[in-house]
């Protein structure tokens, strides 16, 4: 799942793959704005075939929180 969201990381916000960790943070470390995040959220659901609740996308602060979510919402 890890693998998965970096890929989606670097290929649709173009971040460098050597930044992105599970412990970084989407906003301080990767500089993720609000509108990549909406961006993200998009290409998770659409890679998943999931929904992600707009009350839950607060909880995104580290990439470990996204995948940890998405694995939840996998099962």
């Amino acid at each position: 799942m890890f693998e998965t969201l970096k890929k989606i990381l670097v290929d649709e916000l173009q971040l460098d793959p050597d930044e992105i960790t599970p412990e970084s943070e989407l906003a301080n470390d990767l500089g993720i704005n609000s509108i990549e995040l909406a961006d993200l959220v998009m290409s998770c659901e659409d890679q998943f075939d999931i929904e992600i609740e707009d009350d839950d996308i607060h909880k995104f602060i580290t990439i470990q929180d996204v995948v940890n979510y998405l694995e939840k919402k996998q099962k």
